[in-house]
């Protein structure tokens, strides 16, 4: 049991359980239904996205040691040799690659591993150097449902898997500058950048809320270019979108004699994201089917 929760907490179980369920919503969205053949694709990219995660704590773990949240991690608290993790990484990375080309094929395979070398080769170095890395790195989060389109039958060359990536794309950057916010202190004595070295918590702040809106409004856009066909699944999102686009209008307002705790609204987008997860999954299931 001391191995296997170790083992989760190498692979950032919450985060990498998370991808898995954006891999579902792809597949169901592309092969309007929920089947066995899912199974393994899906599987597949869980494992291959647990590799890559465990290969990042190697990567990162010296940067561990030094931030308080971190550094009890299993490869800083010496709980399991860097080597080990790192053997141990591409065992993972190889067995998730082989099951994801063997049940979905070469462009699910190549998909995945793309959403590898963004994030093990170009997101984690990039971040040492900039504070915006989470830009061009939150293209790793549109990866994983576009996986689960392609899995599911869906041509990747087709408007609405690119509006299905963008919305999963998009709505990291809010919620990665959320947690700077939260953490910023503990970024710098990692000699990591953090936005607050170049901005003030009010202009990040305005940023975010921007970042959040534009989150809300490419959900809308799922609809419109029928990405989702029920009516029920379109207003569900319409009025989600709203919601959080009002709940984060106190964002806008800047007063230091009030207590702002920027883990509040990193709850609330992601549970709009995980609502969103669930609507997309469960869109064929519903019937009344709009035409625009």
């Amino acid at each position: 049991m001391k191995y296997v929760k170790l083992f989760l907490e190498l692979a950032k179980i919450k985060i990498t359980f998370a991808v898995m369920l954006t891999t579902i919503a792809g597949y169901a969205l592309a092969a309007r239904a929920l089947n066995v053949e899912m199974i393994l694709p899906v599987l597949g990219l869980f494992i291959l996205s647990m590799g890559s995660a465990i290969l990042n704590q190697y990567q990162e773990f010296d940067l561990d040691l030094k931030m308080e949240r971190t550094k009890k991690r299993p490869i800083p608290s010496g709980r399991i040799t860097p080597f080990n993790a790192l053997l141990l990484s591409l065992l993972v990375i190889f067995s998730g690659t082989a099951l994801l080309y063997f049940s979905a094929g070469f462009d699910a395979m190549w998909l995945g591993l793309l959403a590898l070398i963004w994030y093990n080769a170009i997101y984690t170095p990039l971040k040492k150097k900039t504070p915006f890395a989470v830009i061009p790195g939150s293209v790793i989060g549109a990866l994983p449902p576009l996986v689960g389109w392609v899995a599911g039958g869906g041509e990747l060359i087709d408007i609405k898997a690119l509006m299905l990536g963008f919305f999963f794309f998009i709505w990291q950057v809010p919620h990665f500058w959320l947690l700077m916010l939260k953490y910023g202190e503990q970024y710098e004595q990692a000699n990591l950048p953090s936005l607050q070295r170049f901005y003030s918590n009010q202009h990040i702040r305005w940023v975010t809320f921007l970042w959040t809106a534009s989150t809300a409004i490419s959900a809308m856009m799922l609809p419109v270019f029928k990405v989702v066909q029920s009516q029920i699944t379109a207003f569900a999102i319409i009025f989600a979108s709203f919601a959080l686009i009002f709940s984060f209008l106190k964002l806008l307002k800047f007063d230091e004699k009030i207590a702002f705790n920027p883990m509040v609204y990193f709850m609330k987008i992601n549970i709009f994201v995980l609502m969103m997860i669930i609507l997309l999954t469960v869109d064929n299931f519903w019937g009344l089917k709009y035409i625009l």
